[in-house]
């Protein structure tokens, strides 16, 4: 095989939403041993977040990645990208022209992995609760534009929306919209720990040690009724420590394909090699890195602040120093692939300038140098963070109107610290729930936004952003899009760095590596086979 394999991106974009029905297999061919997949994504469990692995909680990349084998969703993202298709439903789509009534038909003979029947008041219970626990993590935003849900009968489901919406079929495909058991899942409170159950193509056995989980067994599930086709019996998914333990195992043949995060060194030495058994698998990415203020806190409050690292950051030097060819600049919320996307940063900014830069902080009679502390994560996003936070400190210290110091925590102290306030510019990264413009505007600018972020623009909120969903078609709605962005890049709320690609590495036995990711980082573990059309 050749060592590096090239996936071309598919088109992105929300289509004109229609009634669907969508027929699918379960069968597959897989052998008995397990194919094991690497991940340097940490399972933990802590005070703040005792529940990682519960629907109504779980919003991060590796916890939905668990989600999506095993909690099935009406809908689904497919393999090549695309609007979502039916997956527990037999069919999905708006029932009047305003897009505020959508209906879902069930498939029939829906079951739970141990056997129990599915009914629309099931579907009803699970999105209900999620929208109820309104869990600290943010995702029930997602189902924010819900008002009631309705059920007719055991198979239909009625959702009526608070105003248009016509990103809706993509947040039923999202896992806080998945079906749960109300045997399993109590209404009113998180499920703790790493327990798992579902109707999607996979059951899941948790190895957890130390309230960490090491290692996930996925069993394909022989209840299992949707649309994926799924080509192998078992998958094993283990978690290491760093991207270097990780690659050590595959290199020795104990895992079969590594998926997020390979550090930049291993992309280019996987991209440079030829022949040996292990191959590289580049395919288009939607993820983007921002650093994100606190916009309350005494140090960046100043608009003028965060206005002049954005005429500061040299994005095109962050990229080539850190992550070579593996990302590019990125001037928008909206990475440049997605139809909506707007360059506001640069035609806001320009080029880096000093002189600019300490223009507006004079003018808003800011003291120099301005002392500020930028926080990042240590092992959330991968190895390249804290060599990427190096260089914004040398950047930033250069222009002598900043005085920067860097710190890093883990996750598990990270992320709570932030949605508590505690950090005043921090570094994020971002993998769309859904490929669309509003999922990458919405989730920091709404009302009960991921980021808890104190900033507040009404007309965003109460005027741009309903505006952008009543456009069925997408294009349609750039003008309210590029909007939001223009305001983005004037009140610099959140400051947009790259847009990444992603990768796989899998030994050259694996087949269906071309579809182990979609373009917004889902892990589709029923795509893999060995020796097997996949």
């Amino acid at each position: 095989m050749n060592r590096k394999t090239l996936v071309l991106p598919a088109v992105v974009g929300l289509l004109a939403p229609v009634l669907a029905a969508c027929g699918g297999s379960s069968s597959g061919s897989g052998g008995d041993d397990a194919i094991a997949v690497g991940t340097t994504d940490r399972f933990t469990a802590t005070k703040d977040a005792p529940a990682p692995l519960d629907p109504a909680y779980a919003y991060d990349v590796g916890t939905w990645n668990v989600l999506r084998q095993t909690v099935q969703t009406l809908m689904i993202q497919p393999k090549g990208d695309g609007e979502p298709v039916p997956e527990a439903a037999q069919s999905c789509g708006f029932s009047d022209s305003g897009n505020e009534r959508y209906v879902c038909t069930l498939r029939d003979g829906l079951k739970f992995a141990n056997g129990d029947a599915i009914t629309a008041a099931d579907v009803k219970y699970s999105i209900d609760r999620a929208r109820a626990i309104k869990a600290d993590s943010g995702v029930f935003a997602l189902l924010s534009t819900i008002d009631t849900v309705e059920t007719k009968g055991d198979r239909e489901v009625i959702f009526h929306l608070k105003t248009a919406d016509a990103t809706f079929p993509y947040k039923l495909s999202t896992p806080v919209a998945g079906i749960v058991n109300p045997d399993d899942y109590a209404k009113n409170k998180l499920r703790d720990g790493f327990d798992v159950d579902g109707s999607g193509p996979y059951t899941m056995k948790a190895d957890v040690k130390n309230d960490e989980l090491e290692d996930a067994v996925f069993t394909k599930n022989p209840h299992y009724k949707g649309s994926l086709t799924v080509n192998n019996d078992k998958v094993e998914l283990r978690s290491y420590a760093d991207a270097d333990a990780m690659g050590t195992a595959i290199e020795k043949g104990d895992i079969d394909l590594i998926t997020r995060t390979m550090s930049p060194q291993q992309i280019q030495k996987l991209s440079n090699e030829s022949g040996g058994d292990v191959d590289l698998v580049e395919m288009a990415g939607l993820e983007i890195r921002y650093l994100a203020f606190n916009t309350k806190a005494p140090a960046v409050k100043s608009r003028a602040v965060r206005q002049a690292m954005a005429q500061l950051i040299n994005r095109s030097e962050l990229v080539s120093k850190v992550y070579g060819t593996q990302a590019e600049p990125l001037f928008s919320l909206v990475p440049a692939t997605i139809v909506g996307h707007s360059n506001s940063f640069f035609n806001k900014y320009g080029d880096p300038s000093v002189t600019k830069a300490k223009s507006l902080l004079t003018q808003a009679g800011i003291t120099t140098p301005v002392k500020l502390t930028l926080h990042y994560t240590t092992d959330h996003y991968g190895s390249g963070t804290k060599e990427e936070f190096e260089d914004l400190q040398k950047q930033l210290d250069a222009s002598g109107l900043f005085e920067v110091g860097i710190k890093g925590a883990p996750w598990t102290t990270f992320r709570p610290a932030e949605q508590k306030g505690e950090y005043d510019v921090y570094g994020m990264g971002w993998f769309p729930d859904f490929p669309d413009a509003d999922n990458y505007l919405a989730p920091f600018l709404d009302k009960d936004n991921f980021l808890g972020s104190p900033y507040d623009n009404g007309k965003i909120r109460n005027t741009l952003i309903p505006d952008s969903r009543r456009e069925a078609d997408r294009l349609a709605a750039s003008g309210s899009l590029t909007e939001i962005q223009d305001i983005v890049a004037n009140d610099v709320p959140v400051l947009p760095l790259w847009q990444g690609k992603q990768y796989v590495a899998a030994r050259d036995d694996v087949t269906g590596t071309a579809y182990a990711l979609n373009s917004s980082a889902t892990l589709q573990l029923w795509e893999l086979g060995k020796g097997v059309s996949g």
